[in-house]
C-alpha cells in the first residue's frame, strides 16, 4: 500500500473511529485500525465484534492495499504531526508514516484474523441529523452506566409511523423523544447508549442520518460514515408504564432562570444533594439545607396553575432535565404524592421531549 492523504483529514477520521470503536485492550486485532486504500480513497475501519464503523477520506493512491495498524497510536501519531500532507507506505512489517525530515513507522498487525467490515443491514428509514444529534444527546444521557442491568444501558429507538422515538430510563429518570422521520420499514431496537453518546458529538449539522436495521443490528451511515452494533436482547419498559395522567401542579417559567437557581441552591444540599422545590403564588421556591454547609433559599417567577404543593428532587435530576430546554421556556407538571414530575418545552419544535424524574423523600426538617 502506499498512498498521499491530506493529514487534517486522515487524522479527524482516525480519531473519529477510536472514539466510535474504542478497541479491547486484550485483544491486539480487535484494537486494530483497518486500512484500505482503492481508486476511491482509503477506508478507515473498526470492528470489535460488538461495534463498528467505517469512514472514507480522499487520498490519492498510488498503490493498492488493506494494512492493519494499531488504531490509538496512529491516531495519535497524525494529531501531532504539522505538515499539511503525509504519506503512507508499507515498508515490509512496517507501515510508514513519512513527511519531509521524519519517519513515523507503526508494525502491522494480522489483518488475516480480523473479522473485518460487517455487512450493511437493510434501511429502515432517514432523519435529519441536527434534530437526531440533539434527541441523542439527552436521551441517551439518561441510560444507566450500570452494566449489571443492561436492559437499562440502552436507548430504544422505534418507528411510530412518520416519527421516530427514543427512550431511555436509568429507574429514576426517563427521556421520550420524537421527532420527524421518513420511514422505509420498522424498526424497534434497544441500541447501547454509550455509543449513540459519541455518535451524537460527531453527527453533521446539517444533512439526514439513514437507519438501518437487521435481527441483531442497528446501523446508522451519514456523510463517508457508518457506524454498526448489535442491540440488546429482551425487551425494555415503555414510557406508558410511567403514570403521567394525575398532574395537579403545571408551571411554566425560564429554563435558565431556574437551572441557575438549582445550581446556587444545590450548593447547600444534604449528602444526597435533594433541594426541595415549593409552588407559591406566581413563583416557586427553592430550598435546600446542610449542617456543614448551611442553608439557601431562592424563588423565580412562575405561571401557577393548580394549588400549592411541593416535591423534592436531586439537584443534579433537575440540572439535567433544563439542559435540553435552555434558552427558552419549560413546562413542568408536578403530579400528587411520590409519582413523576413531566419536564417539557413551552413551545415544542421539531423535537418533541419530555423529561421525567421521579421525586425524592425531603430533606429532613423540611
Amino acid at each position: 500500500m502506499d498512498l498521499t492523504v491530506t493529514t487534517a483529514e486522515l487524522a479527524r477520521a482516525a480519531s473519529d473511529l477510536v472514539r466510535l470503536v474504542p478497541g479491547r485492550l486484550v485483544d491486539p486485532v480487535l484494537s486494530g485500525l483497518l486500512l484500505s486504500a482503492d481508486r476511491d480513497g482509503v477506508l478507515l475501519a473498526g470492528n470489535d465484534r460488538e461495534r463498528s464503523a467505517r469512514l472514507r477520506c480522499p487520498a490519492v493512491v498510488h498503490t493498492e492495499g488493506r494494512v492493519l495498524v494499531p488504531a490509538k497510536p496512529f491516531a495519535e501519531t497524525l494529531r501531532a504531526v504539522e505538515e499539511p500532507q503525509i504519506r503512507l507506505v508499507v515498508e515490509g512489517s512496517r507501515l510508514a508514516i513519512r513527511v519531509p525530515g521524519a519517519r513515523y513507522a507503526l508494525p502491522l498487525l494480522d489483518v488475516d484474523v480480523h473479522p473485518g467490515i460487517p455487512a450493511r443491514a437493510p434501511a429502515v428509514g432517514e432523519v435529519a441529523a441536527a434534530p437526531l444529534a440533539s434527541a441523542l444527546t439527552t436521551v441517551a444521557a439518561t441510560a444507566s452506566r450500570d452494566d449489571a442491568l443492561p436492559l437499562y444501558t440502552g436507548v430504544r429507538m422505534r418507528s411510530e409511523e412518520d416519527r421516530l422515538v427514543l427512550l431511555a430510563t436509568d429507574r429514576f429518570r426517563m427521556a421520550v423523544a420524537s421527532l420527524p422521520w421518513r420511514p422505509d420499514g420498522e424498526l424497534d431496537a434497544l441500541v447501547p447508549a454509550a455509543l449513540l453518546v459519541e455518535t451524537a458529538r460527531q453527527l453533521p449539522a446539517t444533512g439526514a442520518v439513514t437507519v438501518h436495521a437487521g435481527r441483531d443490528q442497528l446501523g446508522l451511515a451519514w456523510g463517508r460514515t457508518l457506524v454498526t452494533t448489535a442491540v440488546l436482547d429482551g425487551t425494555f419498559i415503555h414510557e406508558s408504564k410511567v403514570i403521567v395522567s394525575e398532574v395537579d401542579t403545571r408551571l411554566e417559567l425560564d429554563a435558565d432562570a431556574l437551572a441557575g437557581a438549582v445550581r446556587r441552591v444545590g450548593l447547600y444540599t444534604d449528602a444526597r444533594g435533594v433541594l426541595l422545590l415549593e409552588v407559591g403564588d406566581g413563583e416557586i421556591r427553592l430550598r435546600g439545607a446542610d449542617r456543614q454547609s448551611g442553608e439557601a433559599e431562592e424563588s423565580v417567577k412562575s405561571a401557577v396553575d393548580g394549588g400549592r404543593t411541593g416535591q423534592a428532587f436531586q439537584a443534579r435530576y433537575l440540572t439535567d432535565a433544563l439542559r435540553p430546554f435552555a434558552g427558552g421556556r419549560v413546562g413542568i407538571g408536578i403530579q400528587p404524592g411520590m409519582r413523576a414530575t413531566i419536564f417539557s418545552a413551552a413551545e415544542p419544535g421539531d423535537v418533541d421531549l419530555r423529561y421525567i424524574v421521579m421525586p425524592m423523600l425531603p430533606p429532613k426538617g423540611a
